[in-house]
């Protein structure tokens, strides 16, 4: 009797823990998470920031309509400051929660730390907001690029200048992995016109401490600098050259966050040149650029219209698609969706995927920041 009596006991217990496992799974089965590591505080916390700002309005409006394969999406978003060590620590815990995917990772040295740990756990990589050649060479499976490469944004920026017969160009840049892949794609632009950088100076990352490489640039007389660095650094920078008597340009990767360099700027900002490697959220020629204006608009007060939160917008709306073609909602079904977004138009936005190329886009353009903080294309 004591027999039976356990057995019925430890029965029930079963199929109570059997029914409470079963609603975790249906619960978990209802919405696809994704994880985000970015800079939310710091000196380029405004890069994070608006790109969250920008993909959780396309999926606030995707799960409005449905959301995906019958499930919502939502971000799960932890702050690393910009730092690799925080960005390992926080995708470790992303991983153990078991998200779909990891979304959105800001910058170049937090993104190289975190690819290694979604490779092998074959979690997707997907849109990283960097141009950095070593998270697209050697080619891996798990990482989709929705930008292009800062080779192909210092490509167009030295070609610019050099047109201009601006070619005595220097560079600042910072002194981590984001720093040297832009300094590298500068160096080789000159080299095939056979120049070289008149001279090079750098700054730490997440610091404003730029009188020395103020001092070094300045001395070299540049017709221009070439500035490879977050807002904050750029900004300190470009204040303190002009404050010398410098009178050259100065040119920015996109990266910087344009927005947030002119808002640092004021009006110092008037005449600084931004790459960028979306469509402009000034422009409404675009279906894709209407479509955001108008969710923007008609989206949460703190929101705001500026080429980050473009990016992240754009971003959502290539994994959205991406999930839908794949047909199912699992991390392979994914990979197969996007694979399958061969020159694909994005509302106007090309994007061009297949199984042996993951960069979606290779679209550069030039743009100035005006003296009232507006920016031109």
């Amino acid at each position: 009797m004591t027999n039976r009596r356990q057995f019925s006991i430890a029965t029930a217990a079963a199929l109570v823990a059997n029914v409470s496992s079963i609603g975790r799974v249906h619960a978990q089965d209802s919405k696809i998470v994704l994880g985000q590591s970015a800079a939310f505080s710091g000196p380029a916390a405004q890069l994070g920031i608006q790109f969250y700002q920008g993909a959780k309005l396309h999926f606030e409006r995707v799960n409005a309509q449905g959301g995906v394969l019958g499930r919502s999406i939502e971000i799960r978003n932890l702050d690393d400051g910009y730092e690799p060590e925080r960005c390992v620590a926080n995708t470790r815990q992303l991983l153990d929660g078991d998200v779909f995917a990891l979304f959105g990772y800001i910058g170049t040295p937090t993104s190289v730390a975190a690819l290694p740990l979604a490779t092998k756990d074959k979690v997707p990589f997907i849109a990283p907001f960097t141009g950095a050649i070593a998270l697209r060479q050697p080619f891996n499976r798990y990482a989709f690029h929705l930008r292009a490469s800062y080779h192909d944004e210092t490509a167009l920026i030295v070609k610019q200048l050099t047109h201009l017969s601006r070619k005595k160009i220097a560079v600042f840049y910072q002194n981590d992995a984001y720093g040297k892949t832009g300094l590298d794609g500068v160096t080789l632009a000159l080299a095939a016109q056979g120049l070289q950088p008149v001279a090079t100076a750098t700054v730490e990352r997440n610091s404003v401490d730029v009188a020395a490489a103020v001092k070094t640039l300045t001395a070299a007389a540049p017709d221009a600098i070439v500035q490879i660095g977050a807002y904050k650094a750029c900004a300190a920078f470009i204040r303190a050259a002009r404050k010398t008597g410098f009178g050259g340009n100065f040119f920015n990767v996109s990266f910087v966050g344009t927005q947030a360099l002119a808002d640092e700027l004021g009006k110092e900002g008037a005449g600084v040149v931004v790459s960028q490697v979306v469509p402009s959220p000034y422009n409404s020629a675009r279906p894709i650029v209407r479509e955001f204006i108008e969710a923007m608009k008609s989206g949460p007060k703190d929101g705001s219209i500026n080429f980050s939160s473009m990016e992240g917008y754009l971003a959502a709306r290539l994994f959205t698609e991406g999930l839908k073609r794949g047909g199912k909602p699992t991390r392979e079904g994914l990979i197969t969706g996007l694979e399958a977004m061969t020159n694909t138009a994005l509302g106007g936005f090309q994007v061009d995927l297949s199984a042996k190329d993951h960069v979606a886009s290779s679209f550069v353009e030039l743009s100035m920041i005006t003296g009232d903080g507006k920016v031109l294309t």
